[in-house]
C-alpha cells in the first residue's frame, strides 16, 4: 500500500485508498470516497505526527531492496546488475512513477515482487491490476517491451518464517523465565471485509499458513492465536479484532501477551501507531504486560530470505522450470466479480504481452 512520507501527503494517500474498490468496496464510491478521505485526514495526520511525521515504509522498502540486490549480484552474477524499484499503491512512488523510472533506465526484464507475503485480491491483486492498467495506458511494460514474471505470494518461505521466529524469540526474552512459556503469542494481520473473504480470497488461509509455519519453527512453545486489525467502516470484517482479543484474554487472566505483526514486512502506521500506541494504551488499562516482536525492517535474516527467493525465481525461470506466473495467481476467486482480474492475469501469464481478445 505504501504510506505518506510527510504530513502533506496524507490526504492524497487516503483519497487513493478509499477510491480503490478492490480494497474497500463502497457503494457510490466516486461520491463517498472523497468525503471519507476529507473527513479522516485530520485524524490520520495526527497519527502520522505521533509516529514522527510520516510513514517509514518507503525508507525500509528501499533499504530492503537495495540490500537484496547486493546479495543478488553475488548469487546471480549472470543476470547482474540488479536494481530495485518501488511501486506503491496509494503513496509516492506510485506505479506510474516506478514504470517511468524503469523506462528511463531501459529495463527489459522485471520481476513484479509483492511485499505482501500472503496474497489477497485487494492488495497484491489490486497492485497487479494497476500495473497492467498503467503499462497499457502509457505504452511501456506492455506488449512485450518488458519481459515480466511474478512473485505473487510467499507465505511459508523458509527465510521469512525464520526471520519472524527469531524476532518472536527475542521478544519473549522480555518476560521472566518462569512465565515465558505461558505468554500468549498473538499474531496480528490487517483484516479484510468478510464479503471479500467469502468470495474465496485466499488471504486469510495464507496468513494462517504463515502463523502455523512460525509456530512449527518455534516448536509450539507457547499458546497462540491469530487476530485481525485495522477494520474500517461499518461493514463486517474478519475477526476477532486484535484489541478486543486482548481484552478477552485479560478477562480470563491471560495478561502476558506478545504481539507479532505477521502480514507486514516493515514498520508503518499499523504497527507504530495502532499497535504500539492505541493497543498498548488499552492493554495497560487492563493490566496486560504487552510486548511486540520487532518488525522485519533491516533484519539480515529477512533480507537474505528475499534475496534467495528472487535468486531461485530467476534461475528457475531461465531454465524453463517455471513460467511467468504460478498456477495460484491464474486461478480467480470462485465468487470473483472484478473483470479487471481476468485481464490482468491473462496478460501476466504471457509475460507482459497483450493479446487481442482478453477474456474477463
Amino acid at each position: 500500500m505504501g504510506g505518506p512520507s510527510t504530513i502533506p501527503e496524507v490526504h492524497d494517500f487516503l483519497s487513493r485508498l478509499f477510491h480503490d474498490h478492490d480494497l474497500i468496496p463502497l457503494p457510490f464510491q466516486s461520491v463517498l470516497a472523497p468525503i471519507i478521505a476529507k473527513r479522516r485526514t485530520p485524524q490520520i495526520e495526527k497519527q502520522y505526527t505521533d509516529i514522527g511525521g510520516g510513514s517509514p515504509i518507503l525508507k525500509w522498502t528501499k533499504l530492503q531492496g537495495e540490500e537484496m540486490c547486493k546479495l543478488l549480484d553475488e548469487l546471480n552474477p549472470e543476470t547482474a546488475p540488479h536494481k530495485p524499484y518501488v511501486a506503491f499503491r496509494y503513496a509516492k512512488p506510485l506505479t506510474e512513477d516506478c514504470l517511468e523510472e524503469m523506462q528511463k533506465d531501459g529495463v527489459k526484464r522485471a520481476i513484479a515482487f509483492t511485499q505482501y507475503p500472503q496474497y489477497s485480491c485487494s492488495t497484491t491483486g489490486s497492485s497487479l491490476n494497476e500495473l497492467f492498467r498503467i503499462a497499457r495506458k502509457d505504452g511501456y511494460g506492455d506488449k512485450g517491451s518488458v519481459q515480466w514474471s511474478v512473485l505473487d505470494r510467499w507465505p511459508t518461505n523458509e527465510g521469512l518464517v525464520e526471520a519472524f521466529a527469531h524476532n518472536v524469540k527475542t521478544a519473549l526474552q522480555q518476560y521472566p523465565e518462569e512465565r515465558r512459556k505461558d505468554v500468549v503469542i498473538m499474531f496480528s494481520a490487517h483484516s479484510l471485509p468478510l464479503e471479500i473473504v467469502n468470495r474465496g480470497d485466499p488471504y486469510t488461509a495464507e496468513v494462517a499458513a504463515t502463523v502455523h509455519a512460525v509456530m512449527t519453527k518455534l516448536g509450539f512453545s507457547n499458546p497462540y492465536r491469530l487476530t485481525w486489525q485495522s477494520k474500517v467502516g461499518p461493514k463486517a470484517w474478519q475477526g476477532p479484532q486484535t484489541a478486543s482479543a486482548i481484552e478477552g484474554f485479560a478477562k480470563i487472566g491471560k495478561k502476558d501477551i506478545c504481539l507479532v505483526p505477521i502480514a507486514f514486512t516493515s514498520d508503518h502506521i499499523e504497527t507504530l501507531y495502532e499497535l504500539d500506541i492505541e493497543v498498548q494504551e488499552e492493554a495497560e488499562k487492563l493490566g496486560v504486560h504487552l510486548t511486540r516482536a520487532s518488525s522485519l525492517n533491516d533484519s539480515p535474516i529477512f533480507i537474505r530470505a528475499i534475496a534467495d527467493l528472487v535468486s531461485n525465481h530467476l534461475k528457475d525461470f531461465e531454465i524453463g522450470k517455471i513460467g511467468p506466473t504460478g498456477q495460484q495467481l491464474l486461478l480467480r476467486c470462485p465468487g470473483c466479480t472484478n473483470p479487471k482480474c481476468g485481464k490482468t492475469k491473462e496478460w501476466l501469464s504471457t509475460g507482459g504481452v497483450s493479446v487481442p481478445a482478453l477474456s474477463t
